[in-house]
C-alpha cells in the first residue's frame, strides 16, 4: 500500500482546498499527512502553500517559522539563506547592525545555533522576502527544510495546513 493510499481518505477532505473540513480536524489531518508522506512529497505541498494567496506571504511564515524553531533548526534555516546567495547580502547586512558577524558565502562557514539566537525573526523574514525576490527556487529550499520538521508548519495556523493538503490531494 503506497503512501498516497494510506491517507487518500483524509486528503479526499482537501481536494477541493478543505472549504469542508472542520478546524479542529485540520491538525490531526495534518499529522497524518506528514507521518505518511515522504519528503519530497510534503516539500511539494509546503512550497503550494508557501506561494499561495490564501496565505501570509513567504517571508512573514519564514519569519514565524524562525521564532518557533528550535536553535538547530534556526541555524539550518539561516544556512539555507545564505547559500541561495540572494539572502546573504540581506541576512549580513542585518546582522552587522546588531553587531553579529555571519559567515559569508565561498566559504566552509555555517552559522551556529548559537549565532542563530541572536538574529531576530524580523531580519530573517525581510531576508527571506528579499531572496525570494531574486532567487524564487528559495521557497523550494526552505520547503524542503521544514519538510523535515513538519510539525513546525502547524504554528502558521489551520490555512497554512489546508493550503498544504490541498496541494497534495490535487496530486492523486
Amino acid at each position: 500500500m503506497s503512501w498516497m493510499d494510506q491517507i487518500s481518505n483524509v486528503l479526499q477532505n482537501y481536494a477541493g482546498g478543505g472549504s469542508g473540513t472542520n478546524d479542529s480536524q485540520v491538525a490531526s489531518h495534518f499529522n497524518q499527512v506528514a507521518q505518511a508522506a515522504p519528503a519530497s512529497a510534503l516539500a511539494g505541498g509546503i512550497a503550494s502553500m508557501f506561494r499561495s494567496n490564501q496565505t501570509a506571504p513567504f517571508g512573514q511564515m519564514v519569519g514565524q517559522l524562525f521564532g518557533n524553531s528550535n536553535p538547530n533548526q534556526r541555524a539550518s534555516l539561516l544556512n539555507t539563506l545564505l547559500s541561495s546567495g540572494a539572502g546573504a547580502g540581506m541576512l549580513s547586512q542585518l546582522a552587522s547592525t546588531a553587531g553579529i558577524s555571519l559567515p559569508t558565502g565561498g566559504g566552509n562557514g555555517q552559522v551556529t545555533p548559537e549565532q542563530a539566537a541572536q538574529i531576530s525573526p524580523e531580519a530573517v523574514q525581510q531576508a527571506a522576502e528579499h531572496a525570494q525576490k531574486h532567487d524564487p527556487s528559495i521557497v523550494d529550499q526552505v520547503s524542503q527544510l521544514y519538510a523535515q520538521h513538519p510539525m513546525l508548519i502547524q504554528t502558521l495556523g489551520t490555512m497554512a495546513m489546508t493550503m498544504a493538503m490541498s496541494h497534495l490531494a490535487q496530486r492523486r
